[in-house]
């Protein structure tokens, strides 16, 4: 297993009039946690794209709610990797707020897709490369 911490702190436009997080956001917070995990260990989004052509769209998403995040709060966002992708990325993405009480957590599944052909492909090499290490080391990056 291998996660990676991400923070962001929840601003006005995310909240309802309530202050609470509206609840269709929490996807865009697990986008947020997976992007900047594929940058820190390989690289950004845009260059995953141009350079090896690859797109990865959502192929499934689960979420479970258990307490509301709030205007202002510090979430920490916890992206979890649990299995060595295929053509399937599985991504568990488990969120915190600023008193360290899990709030909700979720899973994603994406597809490594051809950006030429529009049909499913494999990891890229270097990228799996890489989390083959992450993985087999239990490693954890926590900010």
């Amino acid at each position: 297993m291998y996660s990676f911490d991400s923070q962001y702190r929840v601003c006005y436009g995310d909240t309802d009039r309530m202050g609470v997080v509206y609840y269709g956001n929490y996807p865009r917070f697990y986008e947020i946690g997976r992007t900047d995990m594929i940058r820190e260990i390989y690289k950004s989004y845009r260059l995953l794209e141009e350079e090896d052509r690859i797109f990865l769209p959502a192929r499934s998403l689960q979420i479970n709610y258990h307490k509301p995040a709030y205007y202002d709060e510090l979430l920490t966002i916890r992206t979890i990797v649990k299995e060595m992708p295929k053509v399937k990325f599985t991504l568990f993405s488990e969120i915190y707020n600023d008193a360290g009480d899990l709030i909700n957590e979720g899973k994603v599944v994406l597809a490594f897709m051809d950006f030429r052909t529009g049909r499913p492909c494999k990891i890229p090499d270097r990228f799996e490369e890489i989390l083959r290490d992450k993985l087999g080391n239990n490693q954890s990056n926590r900010r």
